[in-house]
Protein backbone atom coordinates (compact mmCIF):
# COMPACT_ATOMS: atom_id res chain seq x y z
CA UNK A 1 0.00 0.00 0.00
CA UNK A 2 1.48 3.65 -0.78
CA UNK A 3 1.45 5.71 2.03
CA UNK A 4 1.10 8.90 -0.54
CA UNK A 5 -1.41 11.16 0.87
CA UNK A 6 -4.23 11.68 -1.57
CA UNK A 7 -7.06 14.26 -1.24
CA UNK A 8 -10.44 13.76 -2.94
CA UNK A 9 -12.19 16.55 -4.81
CA UNK A 10 -15.37 17.12 -4.52
CA UNK A 11 -17.06 20.19 -6.90
CA UNK A 12 -19.73 21.87 -4.24
CA UNK A 13 -20.28 25.46 -5.77
CA UNK A 14 -19.32 28.00 -8.56
CA UNK A 15 -15.77 27.69 -7.38
CA UNK A 16 -15.96 24.10 -8.11
CA UNK A 17 -17.31 24.44 -11.43
CA UNK A 18 -15.03 27.26 -12.33
CA UNK A 19 -12.18 24.04 -11.12
CA UNK A 20 -13.28 21.39 -13.24
CA UNK A 21 -13.33 23.50 -16.09
CA UNK A 22 -9.38 24.99 -15.68
CA UNK A 23 -9.10 21.27 -15.02
CA UNK A 24 -10.67 19.99 -18.30
CA UNK A 25 -9.11 22.57 -20.32
CA UNK A 26 -5.63 21.36 -19.09
CA UNK A 27 -6.07 18.17 -19.55
CA UNK A 28 -6.80 18.98 -23.96
CA UNK A 29 -3.95 20.82 -23.51
CA UNK A 30 -2.51 17.31 -21.97
CA UNK A 31 -0.63 19.41 -19.41
CA UNK A 32 -1.76 17.56 -16.40
CA UNK A 33 -2.63 13.70 -16.44
CA UNK A 34 -6.01 11.84 -16.02
CA UNK A 35 -6.67 11.00 -12.58
CA UNK A 36 -9.41 7.91 -11.98
CA UNK A 37 -12.74 9.37 -10.48
CA UNK A 38 -13.30 9.53 -7.55
CA UNK A 39 -16.89 9.03 -5.95
CA UNK A 40 -19.26 12.14 -5.75
CA UNK A 41 -20.53 14.18 -2.29
CA UNK A 42 -23.55 15.18 -1.44
CA UNK A 43 -23.90 18.43 -2.40
CA UNK A 44 -24.35 20.65 0.61
CA UNK A 45 -27.39 22.11 1.06
CA UNK A 46 -28.06 26.13 1.33
CA UNK A 47 -28.81 26.36 4.61
CA UNK A 48 -25.25 24.10 5.36
CA UNK A 49 -23.68 26.77 3.45
CA UNK A 50 -24.59 29.58 5.28
CA UNK A 51 -25.05 27.71 8.88
CA UNK A 52 -22.28 24.90 8.00
CA UNK A 53 -21.25 21.48 9.58
CA UNK A 54 -21.74 21.33 13.23
CA UNK A 55 -18.02 20.42 13.57
CA UNK A 56 -14.63 20.41 11.15
CA UNK A 57 -11.67 18.74 11.66
CA UNK A 58 -9.08 20.39 9.41
CA UNK A 59 -5.05 20.28 9.46
CA UNK A 60 -5.19 16.38 9.99
CA UNK A 61 -4.16 13.06 9.00
CA UNK A 62 -6.69 11.16 8.43
CA UNK A 63 -6.52 7.17 7.40
CA UNK A 64 -9.88 6.58 6.57
CA UNK A 65 -9.84 2.43 6.14
CA UNK A 66 -12.37 2.91 3.24
CA UNK A 67 -12.20 0.93 0.16
CA UNK A 68 -9.22 2.07 -1.41
CA UNK A 69 -7.41 2.84 2.10
CA UNK A 70 -7.56 7.07 1.34
CA UNK A 71 -5.70 9.45 3.42
CA UNK A 72 -7.46 12.88 4.25
CA UNK A 73 -6.89 15.80 5.65
CA UNK A 74 -10.19 16.87 7.10
CA UNK A 75 -13.78 15.96 8.24
CA UNK A 76 -17.00 17.53 8.29
CA UNK A 77 -19.50 16.39 11.05
CA UNK A 78 -23.32 17.08 11.19
CA UNK A 79 -25.71 15.35 13.83
CA UNK A 80 -23.33 13.44 14.28
CA UNK A 81 -22.81 11.93 11.05
CA UNK A 82 -19.88 12.44 8.24
CA UNK A 83 -20.57 14.64 5.84
CA UNK A 84 -17.52 15.25 4.17
CA UNK A 85 -14.21 13.92 4.08
CA UNK A 86 -11.25 15.19 1.85
CA UNK A 87 -8.82 18.50 1.37
CA UNK A 88 -8.50 21.64 4.21
CA UNK A 89 -9.96 23.90 1.21
CA UNK A 90 -12.93 21.87 0.10
CA UNK A 91 -13.69 21.53 4.17
CA UNK A 92 -13.90 25.18 3.85
CA UNK A 93 -17.27 25.04 2.11
CA UNK A 94 -18.59 23.17 5.54
CA UNK A 95 -17.26 26.32 7.73
CA UNK A 96 -20.18 28.51 8.79
CA UNK A 97 -21.05 31.20 11.14
CA UNK A 98 -22.20 28.13 13.93
CA UNK A 99 -19.34 25.62 12.82
CA UNK A 100 -16.94 24.52 15.50
CA UNK A 101 -13.24 23.96 13.65
CA UNK A 102 -11.16 21.80 15.78
CA UNK A 103 -7.06 22.12 14.00
CA UNK A 104 -5.81 18.48 14.55
CA UNK A 105 -2.17 20.27 13.64
CA UNK A 106 -1.19 17.11 11.81
CA UNK A 107 -2.04 14.51 14.20
CA UNK A 108 -3.64 10.95 12.95
CA UNK A 109 -7.29 10.49 13.20
CA UNK A 110 -8.51 7.03 12.82
CA UNK A 111 -12.38 5.58 12.88
CA UNK A 112 -13.20 4.77 16.04
CA UNK A 113 -12.07 1.25 17.14
CA UNK A 114 -13.94 -2.10 17.79
CA UNK A 115 -13.20 -4.74 19.74
CA UNK A 116 -15.05 -7.90 18.90
CA UNK A 117 -14.79 -10.07 21.81
CA UNK A 118 -14.90 -9.04 25.40
CA UNK A 119 -16.46 -9.42 28.31
CA UNK A 120 -17.35 -5.83 30.01
CA UNK A 121 -19.60 -6.09 32.43
CA UNK A 122 -17.82 -8.92 34.22
CA UNK A 123 -14.46 -7.63 33.85
CA UNK A 124 -15.65 -4.21 34.96
CA UNK A 125 -17.39 -5.59 38.38
CA UNK A 126 -13.80 -7.92 38.72
CA UNK A 127 -11.87 -4.56 38.72
CA UNK A 128 -14.10 -3.19 41.10
CA UNK A 129 -13.79 -6.33 43.57
CA UNK A 130 -10.86 -8.27 44.45
CA UNK A 131 -8.89 -8.09 41.59
CA UNK A 132 -5.66 -9.77 41.02
CA UNK A 133 -5.17 -8.52 37.43
CA UNK A 134 -1.56 -7.42 36.36
CA UNK A 135 0.04 -8.79 40.03
CA UNK A 136 3.46 -10.40 39.27
CA UNK A 137 2.98 -13.80 41.51
CA UNK A 138 2.28 -15.24 44.74
CA UNK A 139 3.64 -12.80 47.11
CA UNK A 140 1.26 -9.75 45.64
CA UNK A 141 -1.92 -12.07 45.45
CA UNK A 142 -0.93 -12.24 48.83
CA UNK A 143 -1.06 -9.07 50.66
CA UNK A 144 -4.18 -8.24 47.99
CA UNK A 145 -6.44 -10.93 48.85
CA UNK A 146 -5.46 -9.88 52.59
CA UNK A 147 -6.07 -6.28 52.22
CA UNK A 148 -9.65 -6.95 50.45
CA UNK A 149 -10.62 -9.46 53.89
CA UNK A 150 -9.59 -6.34 55.98
CA UNK A 151 -11.10 -3.81 54.46
CA UNK A 152 -14.27 -5.57 53.60
CA UNK A 153 -14.74 -7.23 57.00
CA UNK A 154 -19.11 -7.20 56.53
CA UNK A 155 -18.50 -8.88 53.01
CA UNK A 156 -19.98 -12.52 53.44
CA UNK A 157 -17.51 -13.49 50.34
CA UNK A 158 -14.64 -12.51 49.20
CA UNK A 159 -14.55 -12.68 45.56
CA UNK A 160 -12.59 -11.32 42.21
CA UNK A 161 -10.33 -12.79 40.42
CA UNK A 162 -7.40 -11.74 37.74
CA UNK A 163 -4.44 -14.42 38.77
CA UNK A 164 -2.49 -15.85 36.20
CA UNK A 165 -2.43 -19.53 35.42
CA UNK A 166 1.51 -19.08 34.80
CA UNK A 167 2.21 -18.52 38.09
CA UNK A 168 1.33 -21.53 39.46
CA UNK A 169 2.75 -24.16 37.16
CA UNK A 170 1.64 -26.49 34.67
CA UNK A 171 -2.04 -27.24 35.14
CA UNK A 172 -2.88 -24.33 36.56
CA UNK A 173 -3.69 -25.88 40.43
CA UNK A 174 -3.69 -23.40 42.76
CA UNK A 175 -4.01 -24.36 46.58
CA UNK A 176 -6.70 -23.57 49.20
CA UNK A 177 -4.05 -23.47 51.81
CA UNK A 178 -3.26 -20.20 50.84
CA UNK A 179 -6.93 -18.50 51.45
CA UNK A 180 -7.15 -20.97 54.12
CA UNK A 181 -4.16 -18.83 55.69
CA UNK A 182 -5.34 -15.24 54.22
CA UNK A 183 -8.84 -15.87 55.13
CA UNK A 184 -9.90 -18.82 57.25
CA UNK A 185 -13.51 -17.73 58.31
CA UNK A 186 -15.09 -16.35 55.29
CA UNK A 187 -15.45 -17.79 51.55
CA UNK A 188 -12.97 -16.95 49.27
CA UNK A 189 -13.77 -17.15 45.46
CA UNK A 190 -11.21 -16.26 42.62
CA UNK A 191 -11.44 -17.08 38.84
CA UNK A 192 -8.40 -17.31 36.97
CA UNK A 193 -7.45 -14.45 34.71
CA UNK A 194 -8.39 -15.85 31.57
CA UNK A 195 -12.01 -17.43 33.46
CA UNK A 196 -11.46 -20.90 32.96
CA UNK A 197 -10.64 -21.87 36.74
CA UNK A 198 -11.75 -21.07 39.87
CA UNK A 199 -9.87 -21.18 43.04
CA UNK A 200 -11.53 -21.41 46.27
CA UNK A 201 -10.52 -21.57 49.81
CA UNK A 202 -11.81 -24.60 52.06
CA UNK A 203 -15.02 -22.62 53.36
CA UNK A 204 -16.02 -22.04 49.92
CA UNK A 205 -15.59 -25.61 48.85
CA UNK A 206 -17.55 -26.76 51.75
CA UNK A 207 -20.30 -24.64 51.51
CA UNK A 208 -20.77 -25.97 47.81
CA UNK A 209 -20.63 -29.64 49.13
CA UNK A 210 -17.02 -30.37 47.38
CA UNK A 211 -15.71 -33.35 48.46
CA UNK A 212 -13.33 -36.46 47.65
CA UNK A 213 -16.39 -37.81 46.58
CA UNK A 214 -18.28 -35.39 44.36
CA UNK A 215 -17.46 -36.59 40.43
CA UNK A 216 -15.95 -34.69 38.01
CA UNK A 217 -18.81 -33.09 35.67
CA UNK A 218 -18.64 -34.18 32.12
CA UNK A 219 -17.49 -30.57 30.95
CA UNK A 220 -15.12 -29.68 33.56
CA UNK A 221 -12.15 -31.07 36.46
CA UNK A 222 -11.98 -31.01 40.60
CA UNK A 223 -8.38 -30.95 40.90
CA UNK A 224 -7.20 -33.03 43.79
CA UNK A 225 -4.37 -34.17 45.76
CA UNK A 226 -2.91 -37.35 44.39
CA UNK A 227 -2.29 -38.83 47.42
CA UNK A 228 -5.07 -38.32 49.40
CA UNK A 229 -7.84 -37.34 46.41
CA UNK A 230 -9.11 -34.24 48.76
CA UNK A 231 -10.00 -31.65 46.16
CA UNK A 232 -7.31 -29.50 46.23
CA UNK A 233 -8.76 -25.80 45.60
CA UNK A 234 -8.71 -25.21 42.29
CA UNK A 235 -11.99 -25.74 40.05
CA UNK A 236 -11.28 -26.29 36.12
CA UNK A 237 -14.26 -25.57 33.27
CA UNK A 238 -17.34 -26.53 34.33
CA UNK A 239 -16.73 -27.80 37.70
CA UNK A 240 -16.91 -23.78 38.57
CA UNK A 241 -20.42 -24.46 37.97
CA UNK A 242 -20.22 -26.40 41.08
CA UNK A 243 -19.22 -23.03 43.16
CA UNK A 244 -21.24 -20.75 41.25
CA UNK A 245 -24.64 -21.82 42.41
CA UNK A 246 -23.60 -20.84 45.75
CA UNK A 247 -22.02 -17.64 45.51
CA UNK A 248 -24.19 -14.16 45.90
CA UNK A 249 -25.27 -13.00 42.55
CA UNK A 250 -24.04 -9.85 41.63
CA UNK A 251 -26.45 -7.01 41.92
CA UNK A 252 -27.98 -4.57 39.30
CA UNK A 253 -26.73 -1.60 40.38
CA UNK A 254 -23.13 -3.56 41.17
CA UNK A 255 -22.91 -4.53 37.32
CA UNK A 256 -23.73 -1.22 36.26
CA UNK A 257 -21.19 0.38 37.94
CA UNK A 258 -18.97 -2.83 36.13
CA UNK A 259 -20.12 -1.59 32.66
CA UNK A 260 -20.00 2.37 33.45
CA UNK A 261 -15.96 1.10 34.34
CA UNK A 262 -15.59 -0.51 31.11
CA UNK A 263 -17.03 2.28 28.54
CA UNK A 264 -14.95 4.37 30.14
CA UNK A 265 -12.10 2.25 29.96
CA UNK A 266 -12.54 1.80 26.37
CA UNK A 267 -13.41 5.05 25.21
CA UNK A 268 -10.19 6.38 26.47
CA UNK A 269 -8.35 3.66 24.12
CA UNK A 270 -10.74 5.29 21.21
CA UNK A 271 -12.97 2.43 21.21
CA UNK A 272 -16.70 2.97 20.25
CA UNK A 273 -18.19 -0.69 19.53
CA UNK A 274 -17.90 -4.02 21.03
CA UNK A 275 -18.92 -7.46 20.97
CA UNK A 276 -20.04 -8.92 24.84
CA UNK A 277 -18.57 -12.32 24.06
CA UNK A 278 -21.55 -14.14 26.62
CA UNK A 279 -24.84 -12.09 27.61
CA UNK A 280 -27.86 -13.30 29.21
CA UNK A 281 -31.22 -11.92 29.86
CA UNK A 282 -29.68 -10.04 33.06
CA UNK A 283 -26.71 -8.82 31.10
CA UNK A 284 -28.90 -7.29 28.31
CA UNK A 285 -31.19 -5.96 31.15
CA UNK A 286 -27.95 -3.88 32.44
CA UNK A 287 -27.64 -2.49 28.57
CA UNK A 288 -30.75 -1.38 28.43
CA UNK A 289 -30.71 0.39 31.54
CA UNK A 290 -28.09 2.57 30.74
CA UNK A 291 -29.11 2.94 27.33
CA UNK A 292 -33.00 4.25 28.56
CA UNK A 293 -30.40 6.36 31.13
CA UNK A 294 -28.86 7.84 27.81
CA UNK A 295 -25.60 6.98 29.85
CA UNK A 296 -24.56 4.56 27.08
CA UNK A 297 -22.30 5.42 24.42
CA UNK A 298 -21.22 2.16 22.94
CA UNK A 299 -22.59 0.36 20.07
CA UNK A 300 -23.20 -2.96 21.50
CA UNK A 301 -23.76 -6.70 19.74
CA UNK A 302 -24.62 -9.14 22.77
CA UNK A 303 -23.66 -12.75 22.44
CA UNK A 304 -26.19 -14.84 24.36
CA UNK A 305 -24.66 -17.57 25.76
CA UNK A 306 -25.74 -21.38 24.42
CA UNK A 307 -26.52 -23.67 27.91
CA UNK A 308 -24.28 -26.22 26.55
CA UNK A 309 -26.36 -28.41 29.34
CA UNK A 310 -29.80 -27.86 28.27
CA UNK A 311 -31.88 -28.77 24.82
CA UNK A 312 -32.80 -27.03 21.69
CA UNK A 313 -35.80 -25.52 23.85
CA UNK A 314 -33.74 -22.58 24.57
CA UNK A 315 -33.71 -21.05 21.30
CA UNK A 316 -37.40 -20.17 21.93
CA UNK A 317 -36.03 -17.67 24.65
CA UNK A 318 -33.04 -16.55 22.48
CA UNK A 319 -35.66 -15.45 19.80
CA UNK A 320 -37.53 -13.42 22.58
CA UNK A 321 -34.30 -11.79 23.66
CA UNK A 322 -33.52 -10.73 20.36
CA UNK A 323 -37.07 -9.55 20.22
CA UNK A 324 -37.07 -8.03 23.09
CA UNK A 325 -33.16 -5.93 23.18
CA UNK A 326 -32.58 -5.46 19.96
CA UNK A 327 -32.84 -1.51 19.92
CA UNK A 328 -30.98 1.63 19.72
CA UNK A 329 -27.41 0.68 20.35
CA UNK A 330 -27.98 -3.09 21.48
CA UNK A 331 -28.01 -6.10 18.56
CA UNK A 332 -28.57 -8.90 20.40
CA UNK A 333 -28.82 -11.13 17.68
CA UNK A 334 -25.75 -13.14 17.93
CA UNK A 335 -25.13 -16.59 20.09
CA UNK A 336 -22.00 -18.01 21.77
CA UNK A 337 -20.75 -21.32 21.82
CA UNK A 338 -18.56 -22.36 23.80
CA UNK A 339 -16.68 -25.68 22.23
CA UNK A 340 -13.53 -26.27 24.36
CA UNK A 341 -11.48 -24.94 27.56
CA UNK A 342 -7.87 -23.82 26.99
CA UNK A 343 -4.58 -25.61 26.82
CA UNK A 344 -2.81 -24.65 30.12
CA UNK A 345 -5.62 -26.97 31.90
CA UNK A 346 -5.69 -29.51 29.13
CA UNK A 347 -9.19 -28.87 28.69
CA UNK A 348 -8.73 -27.12 25.16
CA UNK A 349 -9.97 -30.33 22.64
CA UNK A 350 -7.15 -31.39 20.36
CA UNK A 351 -6.69 -33.90 17.67
CA UNK A 352 -4.14 -35.71 19.23
CA UNK A 353 -3.23 -36.41 22.84
CA UNK A 354 -1.67 -33.42 24.99
CA UNK A 355 2.23 -34.95 26.10
CA UNK A 356 0.72 -35.58 29.91
CA UNK A 357 0.13 -38.85 31.51
CA UNK A 358 -3.13 -39.70 31.08
CA UNK A 359 -3.07 -38.60 27.82
CA UNK A 360 -6.07 -36.15 27.25
CA UNK A 361 -7.21 -34.95 24.45
CA UNK A 362 -8.98 -32.25 26.28
CA UNK A 363 -12.51 -31.37 26.56
CA UNK A 364 -15.49 -31.03 23.67
CA UNK A 365 -18.20 -28.93 25.70
CA UNK A 366 -20.54 -30.31 22.82
CA UNK A 367 -20.83 -33.30 21.13
CA UNK A 368 -19.82 -32.94 17.14
CA UNK A 369 -23.06 -33.91 15.89
CA UNK A 370 -25.22 -31.97 18.13
CA UNK A 371 -22.97 -29.03 17.61
CA UNK A 372 -24.43 -29.33 13.91
CA UNK A 373 -27.43 -29.36 14.78
CA UNK A 374 -27.76 -26.37 16.80
CA UNK A 375 -25.52 -24.12 14.75
CA UNK A 376 -27.50 -25.29 11.99
CA UNK A 377 -30.73 -24.24 13.38
CA UNK A 378 -29.25 -20.59 14.70
CA UNK A 379 -28.15 -19.92 11.21
CA UNK A 380 -32.29 -21.43 10.16
CA UNK A 381 -32.99 -18.63 12.50
CA UNK A 382 -30.54 -16.15 11.31
CA UNK A 383 -28.81 -15.86 14.53
CA UNK A 384 -24.75 -14.88 14.05
CA UNK A 385 -22.87 -18.05 15.95
CA UNK A 386 -19.90 -16.73 18.09
CA UNK A 387 -17.81 -19.64 18.97
CA UNK A 388 -15.00 -20.11 21.61
CA UNK A 389 -12.30 -22.66 19.87
CA UNK A 390 -8.67 -22.99 20.99
CA UNK A 391 -7.05 -26.26 20.52
CA UNK A 392 -7.35 -27.79 16.87
CA UNK A 393 -10.15 -30.39 17.34
CA UNK A 394 -12.81 -27.83 18.09
CA UNK A 395 -11.82 -25.09 15.22
CA UNK A 396 -12.58 -28.18 13.26
CA UNK A 397 -15.78 -29.33 15.01
CA UNK A 398 -16.51 -25.46 14.41
CA UNK A 399 -15.94 -25.04 10.90
CA UNK A 400 -17.96 -28.63 10.54
CA UNK A 401 -20.66 -27.29 12.02
CA UNK A 402 -20.98 -24.34 9.65
CA UNK A 403 -20.30 -26.44 6.49
CA UNK A 404 -23.44 -28.58 7.63
CA UNK A 405 -25.55 -25.50 8.32
CA UNK A 406 -24.54 -23.91 4.54
CA UNK A 407 -25.54 -27.07 2.79
CA UNK A 408 -28.74 -27.55 4.79
CA UNK A 409 -29.86 -23.26 5.15
CA UNK A 410 -27.55 -22.15 1.63
CA UNK A 411 -24.87 -19.04 2.53
CA UNK A 412 -26.92 -17.54 4.77
CA UNK A 413 -24.41 -14.60 5.36
CA UNK A 414 -24.85 -14.68 9.17
CA UNK A 415 -21.41 -13.84 9.69
CA UNK A 416 -20.43 -16.57 11.84
CA UNK A 417 -16.91 -15.91 13.40
CA UNK A 418 -14.52 -18.50 15.42
CA UNK A 419 -12.81 -16.78 18.70
CA UNK A 420 -9.25 -17.52 20.12
CA UNK A 421 -7.68 -19.83 17.27
CA UNK A 422 -4.77 -20.71 18.99
CA UNK A 423 -4.16 -23.96 17.06
CA UNK A 424 -5.52 -24.16 13.94
CA UNK A 425 -4.17 -27.51 11.97
CA UNK A 426 -3.14 -26.31 8.48
CA UNK A 427 -5.84 -28.50 7.01
CA UNK A 428 -8.67 -25.75 8.09
CA UNK A 429 -6.83 -22.54 7.32
CA UNK A 430 -8.71 -22.37 3.21
CA UNK A 431 -11.89 -23.27 5.19
CA UNK A 432 -12.19 -20.02 7.18
CA UNK A 433 -12.48 -18.00 3.50
CA UNK A 434 -14.53 -21.34 1.42
CA UNK A 435 -17.32 -20.95 4.24
CA UNK A 436 -17.10 -17.54 4.77
CA UNK A 437 -16.09 -17.54 8.27
CA UNK A 438 -14.55 -14.61 10.45
CA UNK A 439 -10.82 -15.07 12.03
CA UNK A 440 -11.34 -13.50 15.59
CA UNK A 441 -8.09 -13.35 17.18
CA UNK A 442 -6.88 -12.28 20.10
CA UNK A 443 -3.58 -10.81 19.02
CA UNK A 444 -2.33 -9.89 22.54
CA UNK A 445 -1.47 -14.00 23.00
CA UNK A 446 0.28 -13.92 19.99
CA UNK A 447 3.91 -13.51 21.33
CA UNK A 448 6.12 -16.06 23.37
CA UNK A 449 5.36 -15.21 26.94
CA UNK A 450 5.38 -17.95 29.72
CA UNK A 451 1.80 -19.25 28.60
CA UNK A 452 3.16 -20.35 25.79
CA UNK A 453 6.93 -21.49 26.22
CA UNK A 454 5.83 -23.31 29.94
CA UNK A 455 2.32 -24.08 30.12
CA UNK A 456 1.49 -25.02 26.18
CA UNK A 457 4.55 -25.96 24.36
CA UNK A 458 6.06 -28.40 26.10
CA UNK A 459 2.59 -30.04 26.50
CA UNK A 460 2.09 -30.28 22.73
CA UNK A 461 5.35 -30.43 20.82
CA UNK A 462 7.29 -28.04 18.67
CA UNK A 463 5.77 -29.39 16.03
CA UNK A 464 1.89 -28.71 16.27
CA UNK A 465 3.02 -25.25 18.22
CA UNK A 466 4.21 -23.52 14.91
CA UNK A 467 0.39 -23.57 14.40
CA UNK A 468 -0.57 -21.35 17.05
CA UNK A 469 -2.64 -18.33 16.22
CA UNK A 470 -1.11 -18.15 12.34
CA UNK A 471 -2.93 -14.88 11.76
CA UNK A 472 -0.69 -14.08 8.43
CA UNK A 473 -1.69 -18.00 6.85
CA UNK A 474 -5.36 -17.20 7.27
CA UNK A 475 -5.71 -13.80 6.15
CA UNK A 476 -3.48 -15.13 2.75
CA UNK A 477 -6.35 -17.26 2.02
CA UNK A 478 -8.76 -13.87 1.67
CA UNK A 479 -10.64 -14.83 4.95
CA UNK A 480 -11.64 -11.65 7.02
CA UNK A 481 -9.51 -11.17 10.07
CA UNK A 482 -10.93 -9.90 13.21
CA UNK A 483 -9.69 -8.45 16.58
CA UNK A 484 -10.82 -8.41 19.91
CA UNK A 485 -9.00 -8.39 23.42
CA UNK A 486 -11.10 -10.60 25.51
CA UNK A 487 -10.64 -8.56 28.09
CA UNK A 488 -9.96 -9.01 31.24
CA UNK A 489 -8.22 -12.19 30.27
CA UNK A 490 -5.31 -9.66 28.75
CA UNK A 491 -5.68 -5.91 28.26
CA UNK A 492 -8.02 -3.98 26.31
CA UNK A 493 -5.67 -2.13 24.84
CA UNK A 494 -5.60 -2.10 21.10
CA UNK A 495 -2.16 -0.39 20.61
CA UNK A 496 -0.59 -3.09 22.51
CA UNK A 497 -2.56 -5.65 20.18
CA UNK A 498 -1.72 -4.13 17.21
CA UNK A 499 1.80 -3.86 17.75
CA UNK A 500 2.34 -7.61 18.47
CA UNK A 501 -0.18 -8.48 15.66
CA UNK A 502 3.21 -6.68 13.86
CA UNK A 503 5.90 -8.13 15.68
CA UNK A 504 4.99 -11.14 17.65
CA UNK A 505 6.43 -9.83 20.58
CA UNK A 506 5.89 -8.65 24.15
CA UNK A 507 4.89 -5.47 23.98
CA UNK A 508 5.14 -4.21 27.31
CA UNK A 509 8.98 -4.51 26.84
CA UNK A 510 10.92 -1.45 26.53
CA UNK A 511 11.10 -0.76 22.45
CA UNK A 512 14.95 -0.19 23.21
CA UNK A 513 14.76 -4.04 23.95
CA UNK A 514 12.58 -4.76 21.48
CA UNK A 515 15.36 -5.81 18.41
CA UNK A 516 16.56 -8.89 20.34
CA UNK A 517 13.40 -10.18 21.92
CA UNK A 518 12.32 -13.52 20.95
CA UNK A 519 9.10 -13.34 18.18
CA UNK A 520 6.56 -15.91 18.00
CA UNK A 521 7.11 -17.54 15.00
CA UNK A 522 7.31 -14.44 12.80
CA UNK A 523 6.65 -15.96 9.58
CA UNK A 524 2.45 -15.03 11.04
CA UNK A 525 2.67 -11.18 11.29
CA UNK A 526 0.99 -9.19 9.30
CA UNK A 527 1.32 -5.86 8.24
CA UNK A 528 0.23 -2.44 9.91
CA UNK A 529 -2.37 -1.86 7.36
CA UNK A 530 -4.74 -4.94 8.19
CA UNK A 531 -4.12 -4.95 11.75
CA UNK A 532 -5.75 -1.65 12.02
CA UNK A 533 -8.59 -3.05 9.32
CA UNK A 534 -8.97 -5.72 12.23
CA UNK A 535 -9.84 -3.26 14.87
CA UNK A 536 -12.13 -0.73 12.73
CA UNK A 537 -13.81 -1.45 9.34
CA UNK A 538 -13.45 -5.95 9.76
CA UNK A 539 -14.73 -5.75 13.64
CA UNK A 540 -17.43 -3.45 12.13
CA UNK A 541 -18.48 -6.04 9.72
CA UNK A 542 -18.22 -9.18 12.48
CA UNK A 543 -20.68 -6.87 14.60
CA UNK A 544 -22.79 -6.01 11.19
CA UNK A 545 -21.94 -2.08 11.37
CA UNK A 546 -20.05 -1.54 8.47
CA UNK A 547 -22.53 0.38 6.88
CA UNK A 548 -22.27 3.12 10.14
CA UNK A 549 -19.08 2.87 11.33
CA UNK A 550 -15.50 0.85 10.82
CA UNK A 551 -14.15 3.68 8.55
CA UNK A 552 -14.41 7.68 7.42
CA UNK A 553 -17.03 7.78 4.95
CA UNK A 554 -19.67 10.04 4.32
CA UNK A 555 -22.55 9.01 6.08
CA UNK A 556 -21.05 7.01 8.81
CA UNK A 557 -21.86 8.05 12.52
CA UNK A 558 -18.78 10.03 13.22
CA UNK A 559 -17.50 7.28 15.98
CA UNK A 560 -13.82 8.94 15.90
CA UNK A 561 -10.36 8.53 17.47
CA UNK A 562 -7.10 11.47 17.14
CA UNK A 563 -3.83 9.67 18.07
CA UNK A 564 -0.81 10.86 20.08
CA UNK A 565 1.58 9.88 16.99
CA UNK A 566 0.98 8.63 13.61
CA UNK A 567 1.56 5.00 13.86
CA UNK A 568 2.42 4.41 10.00
CA UNK A 569 5.52 6.97 11.01
CA UNK A 570 6.90 5.52 14.23
CA UNK A 571 8.88 2.11 14.65
CA UNK A 572 6.79 -0.56 14.86
CA UNK A 573 8.04 -1.11 18.20
CA UNK A 574 6.43 1.86 19.76
CA UNK A 575 3.22 1.81 18.61
CA UNK A 576 2.12 0.25 22.03
CA UNK A 577 2.94 3.77 23.69
CA UNK A 578 -0.08 5.44 21.65
CA UNK A 579 -2.46 7.12 23.80
CA UNK A 580 -5.70 8.21 22.22
CA UNK A 581 -6.32 11.79 22.93
CA UNK A 582 -9.89 12.57 21.81
CA UNK A 583 -12.97 9.72 21.11
CA UNK A 584 -15.80 10.99 19.85
CA UNK A 585 -18.62 8.64 19.80
CA UNK A 586 -21.45 10.07 16.92
CA UNK A 587 -19.92 13.11 16.96
CA UNK A 588 -19.67 14.10 20.90
CA UNK A 589 -17.03 13.93 22.94
CA UNK A 590 -16.77 10.60 25.13
CA UNK A 591 -13.06 10.88 26.21
CA UNK A 592 -10.57 13.86 26.17
CA UNK A 593 -11.49 17.36 25.14
CA UNK A 594 -11.12 19.40 21.89
CA UNK A 595 -8.83 21.97 24.16
CA UNK A 596 -6.55 18.80 24.42
CA UNK A 597 -5.84 18.75 20.41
Amino acid sequence: MSRKTHFVNYPHNHTGIIRRSLIALLLSLGLVACEQPQPSQPEPASDTQEAGADLVFQNGRLYTVDATRTWAQAVAITDGRIVYVGSDVQAQDYIGNSTQVVNLDGRMMLPALQDSHIHPISSGVEALACSLNDLPGIPEYRSTILNCARTNPDLPWILGGGWSMSVFGPGAMPSRFILDELVPDRPVYLTSQDGHTGWANTVALNIAGITRDTPDPIDGRIDRDPQTGEPIGSLQEGAMKLMRAHIPETSQEESLAGLRYSQDMLHSYGITAMQDASVNADSLEIYKILQDRNELNMRVVGSIWWERDRGMDQLQEMLALRETYTSGLIDAGTVKVMQDGVMENYTAAMLEPYLIPDGSSGIPMIAPQLLKQIVTELDRNNFQVHFHAIGDAAIRQSLDAIEQARTENGASGNRHHISHLQLIDPADIPRFNSLEVVANFQPLWAYPDKYITELTTPFIGEERARWMYPIKSVQDTGATIAFGSDWSVSSANPYWQIETAVLRKDPTIDSKEAADAPALYPQERIDLASAIAAFTINAAFVNRLEDQTGSIEVGKYADLVVLDQNLFEIAPETISETNALLTLFAGKPVHGEFSDL
